[in-house]
């Protein structure tokens, strides 16, 4: 993997995160707020953010190798 793939890779989980940080948003402006929903959505929300991490520091390594 090259710094350019693992940094395309961290953008695109940025993404993601993006989006289910809308989708967090959405759950707490709902009438009823399903907490359960909402603790899923957050535990996703901490998993996308460590896969970021890693790839981050996959192309910072990579970048420090070349």
């Amino acid at each position: 993997m090259s710094t350019d793939e693992a940094l395309a890779r961290a953008e695109e989980l940025l993404v993601r995160l993006n989006g289910k940080r809308e989708e967090l948003a959405r759950l707490a402006e709902a009438d009823d707020l399903d907490g359960d929903a909402a603790v899923d959505v957050i535990a996703e929300l901490a998993e996308i953010a460590k896969e970021i991490e890693a790839e981050l520091t996959r192309a910072r390594t990579l970048a420090e190798s070349s």
